[in-house]
């Protein structure tokens, strides 16, 4: 049965829905190219809104500084100056969109290497005033937090852990721009600790490290050492906080070196018959210092009420993350204090233009930070991370429990 004026009806809300649909396929999708050189990779890549990859491009500078032995900020700057306007139109030409079809370009500004955050910026300024473009200054240790969101959904609050070669912190996420610092590093970052180790080690000699990263033939050679033939302390067991200290750690390891370099009658920049037996100690004492500190944070947390009922979660990212060994240990923790731990894939564990994109993206959405392209704005290469409430953590003096941090390497 039809009831009066219902055909009227029907084709007037189908002619309003052929209208919406024609209306919606003429919307752009918001696009944003993102641009990374806070250290020593060059990265570009576009995204669309709903986290898409519509083009990248990125440039490693590693095998350079393998062969000097480390980043040299003025030889980084070289490198990032000679390849960024490549890098840019390669991640452009991927993703056939034109700078005018560009809804922002956002760029890393705080914190890293002075030299490589000038040509970034230097670079995207001249980018976007030249195409009349908005620009989205970010903060390279907020990109990697938010990273995940791209992945999956995952809602505030949830727990950060972000190690790298610059960086060691805590933070507790609440917003896409609102974050709370539960601690870092004091010293030198877990990244930095482990290229120092595998260089007066001298692993690049090691026939099965010749091309890989100080962290990588660390994590590689761990798994054919013994852990326990040497026993390196934990560095700040007596201070509960959720700082972190690597400087300390690095020096006995130093020191066991020189102890078996005397002992073999093996001279620096050889390797010594142990090598895989002092990584894999190292890479333990590394990890599990930085499981205890994360295990700290959690409490923490849960004391204060800062994280939900509900499927709470700790995301882990930065290159160390990449590292599966210490994935194992904090996820050993995770499991105990019943968290989701989330970790992304390891090609967005480090620098890249797609998560710096992403957060330009983010920030779009909520129109947070987004200025004009005739904005004066200067990089950061030192930056914290959200308030600080490290004191506070300190102050709370929470003893962790003892949990069996071991795995097989």
């Amino acid at each position: 049965m039809v009831f009066s004026g219902e055909t009227e009806w029907t084709a007037r809300g189908l002619q309003r829905c052929r209208t919406h649909r024609a209306a919606a396929a003429h919307i752009k999708p918001r696009l944003v190219l993102g641009i990374e050189t806070s250290c020593d990779e060059t990265g570009a890549a576009v995204l669309d809104e709903t986290g898409s990859v519509l083009g990248e491009s990125l440039h490693s500078q590693k095998e350079v500084h393998l062969k000097t032995g480390g980043i040299i900020p003025m030889v980084a700057q070289r490198l990032h100056k000679e390849n960024i306007s490549r890098v840019v139109q390669e991640a452009l030409d991927r993703s056939r969109v034109a700078p005018s079809e560009l809804s922002a370009v956002a760029t890393t500004v705080k914190p890293g290497l002075a030299l490589s955050l000038g040509i970034g910026l230097q670079f995207s300024l001249s980018f976007v005033r030249l195409h009349e473009r908005p620009f989205i200054p970010i903060h390279h240790m907020e990109a990697h937090a938010l990273t995940v969101r791209m992945l999956q959904p995952v809602e505030f609050p949830f727990l950060v852990l972000l190690v790298s070669g610059g960086h060691a912190l805590l933070s507790l996420a609440k917003g896409i721009d609102d974050f709370l610092l539960l601690g870092q590093t004091l010293d030198e970052a877990p990244g930095d600790t482990l290229d120092k180790v595998a260089r007066r080690l001298s692993l690049i000699k090691h026939p099965k490290c010749s091309s890989l990263s100080g962290g990588q033939a660390i994590e590689l050679l761990a798994k054919e050492g013994d852990r326990l033939k040497f026993h390196f302390r934990s560095p700040m067991g007596q201070h509960y906080d959720c700082n972190f200290s690597f400087a300390g750690l690095r020096n006995q390891v130093t020191m066991a070196i020189n102890k078996k370099e005397k002992e073999e009658g093996i001279q620096t920049g050889h390797l010594l018959s142990c090598v895989e037996d002092i990584a894999a100690a190292t890479q333990h004492t590394v990890a599990s210092h930085i499981a205890k500190r994360t295990h700290r944070a959690i409490l923490f947390c849960k004391a204060k009420g800062l994280l939900p009922q509900n499927n709470p979660t700790l995301v882990v990212s930065g290159g160390v993350a990449s590292n599966e060994y210490i994935r194992e240990m904090l996820r050993i923790v995770t499991d105990a204090n019943g968290l989701q731990l989330l970790c992304p894939p390891s090609k967005f564990c480090t620098d890249n233009g797609v998560m710096i994109a992403w957060n330009g993206v983010e920030r779009l959405k909520e129109g947070k930070g987004i200025l004009s392209h005739t904005q004066e704005v200067s990089y950061e290469p030192k930056a914290p991370l959200g308030r600080d409430i490290s004191t506070e953590v300190r102050d709370a003096a929470i003893k962790v429990p003892s949990l069996k941090l071991k795995i097989k390497s």
